[in-house]
């Protein structure tokens, strides 16, 4: 069972290899297809799939902690599912079985501003198949998927009021990963240091400015994304009327 092991010699992941565009590919020709069956999509039968989809990610996702704690790698401080992509995927598991709005409302921004930059850009060590690959991709795939499903075929859109409940609901979680951190040693969000690699954080200033500076980004890029696709369902709904 070397896919499920530790040592990653014969998996070495590169950025831009063949294994990840066509995990690209896969990407971009899915939502294509969601997009274009946003009205076949619509139909109830679909119903079931949700809840497949809700529980498939719920069993990658605990047997991604399964593959840490076998091979000894498990640590409160890295391993909790408290970054802004496992938060999104608990948000798309909930989502699916409930189909509260406010779920997706939380989702929508993190999912297409965070996990669709992960999937262009994602820190692995692992290349297929090994199960951390397939576990890393499938999980943002389908966070950004079942965003793109809500959004196009069962018509759910973010409102200015769902960008405000977003702002409020990291900084209600601010306080709560500061003393996760503290308590681990831990680092999630990048609050109490900077990534080692270059990254955006390197032009955001110093710590801890650099976290100020970069809650001004998530704003300004969440605000332009919710206008964007504002203006695009208005264009839809007038070519709808015609």
């Amino acid at each position: 069972m070397e896919w499920f092991g530790h040592s990653h010699r014969s998996f070495n992941f590169e950025l831009f290899s063949e294994s990840h565009l066509m995990i690209i590919a896969i990407f971009v020709l899915t939502s294509f297809f969601i997009f274009l069956n946003r009205k076949k999509l619509k139909d109830p039968k679909w119903r079931r799939a949700e809840i497949g989809a809700a529980f498939s990610l719920l069993w990658i996702e605990i047997m991604n902690h399964i593959w840490m704690l076998v091979h000894g790698v498990w640590k409160a401080g890295r391993s909790l599912p408290l970054e802004l992509c496992n938060i999104a995927l608990l948000l798309c598991i909930i989502l699916l079985l409930t189909r509260k709005k406010i779920f997706f409302e939380l989702l929508f921004f993190i999912a297409l501003l965070g996990a669709s930059q992960a999937i262009i850009t994602p820190a692995l060590t692992y290349d297929f198949p090994h199960f951390r690959f397939i576990h890393f991709f499938y999980a943002h795939l389908m966070v950004v998927w079942v965003t793109l499903y809500f959004t196009w075929a069962k018509g759910y859109y973010p409102t200015f009021q769902s960008f405000i409940k977003l702002m409020v609901f990291i900084n209600l979680m601010l306080p709560v990963i500061l003393y996760v951190n503290k308590q681990a040693d831990g680092n999630y969000w990048f609050l109490r240091h900077k990534p080692k690699s270059p990254s955006l954080f390197d032009v955001l200033g110093p710590y801890p400015w650099y976290i100020f500076s970069l809650e001004s980004v998530l704003i300004v890029i969440s605000l332009i994304a919710w206008l964007i696709l504002r203006k695009w369902e208005k264009s839809y709904q007038e070519r709808s009327q015609i």
